[in-house]
């Protein structure tokens, strides 16, 4: 993976190959960043711009540089300061995740009751899942091994594991690089990494890619140098949006808007773009005010079959008719740039409920969104919140429904 290919995120692609170009790289990297903001794809590019041999080799003669027959290899175009070449054999097996000097740590199942699991029994689906979802996050991995309700770990067996691989010589390049995704799924058995990862063997690199920090132990956390990846700009999605999915620069805009400065999130949308969820919030609010249990019931059972993802990519989408709702009643409609169907929508709902009580309804879709990532019952998880957006929207006030 290339620099070049990462959507945004300048500064900090210059933060990290300004650390080799002024030798100021730590044995230990801790990348944190949100999800969907690139850090996992921000750790892959790095580890490339590492092992790639024409950075490396770049004091060489020209004559060195060039193609078998003569003519200029591709490497003139490419400024080796702040990106891998792409092309040397080096950078063809980081890309394929090949490398025999880029080891991965990742979160993993026993694929049998009593084995003792360990990442390199996963790595043709890792290679996979990377090259479709180098933006996916945690459940998206655990669903693509096939984990449905099983709790992913970095086990014991995988520390020791880890141990043993950089316990070894670099194959071929200077470095030998770890990257370790998502550490917060190690416990306590991590704490044997603790004297490799503070003195480790020479030219051994460690990047820990992670989201949240309160949830690794802190004994690996001080021993490392934090790079903070920010969240995307919204102008970076819509931009690739346009530019990779190949749609109108209207609807990239528009799922920008509200994927939360989450690529995920906005590539979640997309997916999802072309559902009638406007309809099914009709169908919601209907039954909430107007037709009652029977029509609650119903629409509650429709709902809880589309599964996790999609309900949550409904809520989400309230969300943000809500959010212009607020945002028509205080700038006024034409100050808001929002397509017909949502502008007389955004309208509607100015008229049902005001200000504080769309605030208070966005309080909990986003409570609903935290139990829906939890495995929450969908039955249970929409029928209390029927009754909570209806006394929200009835009584004008919010009420805690047990």
């Amino acid at each position: 993976m290339l620099f070049r290919d990462i959507i945004g995120q300048d500064p900090i692609k210059h933060t990290l190959t300004a650390l080799i170009r002024q030798n100021r790289l730590s044995h230990a990297l801790l990348f944190l960043g949100p999800e969907g903001s690139g850090a996992l794809p921000l750790a892959l590019s790095f580890a490339q711009f590492l092992v790639c041999e024409k950075r490396n080799d770049v004091g060489k003669s020209a004559a060195a540089s060039n193609s078998l027959f003569g003519a200029p290899a591709p490497i003139d175009s490419i400024d080796l300061a702040i990106d891998a070449c792409g092309f040397c054999p080096s950078c063809i097996k980081a890309a394929q995740l090949i490398h025999p000097d880029i080891h991965f740590s990742y979160p993993v199942i026993p694929k049998k009751p009593g084995d003792k699991p360990v990442s390199t029994d996963f790595i043709g689906e890792w290679r996979e899942f990377i090259r479709e979802f180098p933006y996916g996050n945690v459940f998206d991995w655990l669903q693509f091994i096939g984990a449905e309700n099983k709790q992913g770990n970095i086990t014991a067996y995988e520390c020791n594991d880890i141990i043993r691989k950089l316990s070894l010589k670099s194959f071929e390049s200077g470095y030998k690089i770890f990257i370790m995704w998502m550490p917060e799924y190690l416990g306590n058995e991590g704490n044997k990494l603790l004297k490799l990862i503070e003195e480790p063997p020479p030219d051994t690199l460690f990047i820990l890619v992670a989201e949240n920090e309160s949830f690794i132990l802190p004994t690996i956390v001080s021993r490392t140098q934090l790079v903070k990846i920010p969240a995307l700009e919204t102008k970076d999605i819509e931009k690739a949006l346009v530019d990779r999915a190949k749609i109108s620069e209207e609807k990239a805009k528009q799922i920008a808007s509200f994927s939360q400065d989450n690529y995920r999130e906005a590539l979640q949308l997309l997916q999802h773009s072309e559902e009638d969820s406007q309809g099914l919030l009709r169908d919601w609010l209907n039954a909430m005010l107007k037709t009652g249990p029977i029509a609650q019931v119903k629409w509650v059972e429709e709902i809880s079959r589309i599964g996790r993802e999609k309900q949550k990519q409904f809520l989400l989408y309230f969300i943000h008719l809500l959010e212009q709702a607020i945002r028509v009643s205080i700038l006024g409609n034409e100050q808001v740039s929002l397509s017909e169907k949502e502008g007389d929508f955004a309208i509607r709902l100015n008229k049902i409920t005001d200000m504080a009580g769309q605030q208070a309804i966005i309080e909990e879709l986003n409570n609903g969104i935290y139990y829906i990532e939890r495995n929450a019952n969908a039955k249970m998880l929409f029928h209390a919140l029927t009754i909570k957006l209806y006394h929200i929207i009835a009584d004008k006030k919010t009420v805690i429904v047990h």
